[in-house]
């Protein structure tokens, strides 16, 4: 894992010493998930697994990171994706969130790499119709592409939360990251709303580095905590979650990382806070 690690942040520093800074596109208003809560019936929902990928949006005719920068895919890579909008996630596998990362920043793209990545399409903006039709949708655009890496997230009905949660489960001990519910009857509606919602095992949030604090002992002359600055002010110590590359080269001061934790403490701190990536320009 530690040489992968290297590697993807070989890559990923090579493509950005070579990039040019490119225009960002104006791109359909895209929806956003709110937090799956205990006691929501999942009868009325289809249900994927929540992809540890990046998110990209096909205009119609270019791929771009949902901050409406470009992705320089390779042109055989969307030669045959339809004349219409698509949302979806490349991925190449669960766990491989870094690796993918250096792959699809590169501005000259690598063939080789781009082979492994699929984009898994799992809305369509702007559609007419529920979302039931917009599966059936996803579906025949998959279909009629007849390309292996343009494929349309897989999408189930469940018949109880008993049935959702060994799926939930299944996915989890598997690697996954977790489980997204979309509403069966819902019209395609961008912002943040119970239409869509995420089930992971753990919360997640943003904060703003503020400090590097050393490490001690294994970790000396290294990174040992991150000192981070939530929304509302306070400051918050994460220690745990980084890899040896990136306690030798942590986020830059002023930077925004993702974190876990699992609750709050009595003060309304996040308990267990663990560093999970610093947050792309993507």
């Amino acid at each position: 894992m530690r040489s992968m690690n290297i590697w993807a942040n070989s890559l990923l520093l090579a493509c950005l010493l070579l990039a040019p800074l490119p225009a960002l596109a104006e791109l359909p208003t895209l929806a956003h998930a709110e937090t799956y809560r205990a006691g929501i019936d999942p009868t009325g929902y289809w249900v994927s697994e929540k992809l540890d990928g990046v998110r990209a949006v096909w205009d119609g005719e270019q791929l771009h990171f949902r901050s409406g920068r470009l992705i320089a895919a390779p042109s055989w890579f969307t030669q045959r994706f339809p004349a219409r909008a698509l949302d979806g996630e490349l991925w190449m596998g669960r766990g491989q969130f870094e690796r993918l990362s250096g792959v699809v920043r590169c501005e000259t793209p690598d063939d080789a790499e781009w082979r492994q990545v699929r984009y898994m399409l799992f809305e369509l903006p702007g559609a007419e119709g529920d979302f039931s039709e917009r599966v059936t949708a996803m579906r025949e655009i998959a279909a009629q592409a007849g390309l292996p890496w343009l494929q349309a997230v897989d999408q189930v009905r469940f018949a109880d939360q008993a049935a959702l949660q060994r799926r939930f489960d299944e996915v989890v001990k598997g690697g996954g990251e977790g489980l997204m519910l979309h509403r069966a009857d819902a019209p395609y509606r961008a912002g943040r709303s119970d239409d869509l919602l995420k089930l992971k095992p753990w919360d997640d949030a943003e904060a703003v580095v503020v400090a590097h604090l050393p490490g001690k002992g294994k970790y000396a002359g290294k990174l040992g905590a991150l000192l981070v600055e939530l929304p509302d002010g306070r400051r918050l110590r994460i220690g745990s979650g980084f890899s040896d590359v990136q306690r030798t080269d942590p986020p830059a001061v002023g930077a925004t990382i993702t974190y876990r934790y699992r609750g709050l403490t009595a003060t309304g701190l996040p308990r267990f806070a663990t560093f999970l990536r610093a947050r792309e320009a993507f």
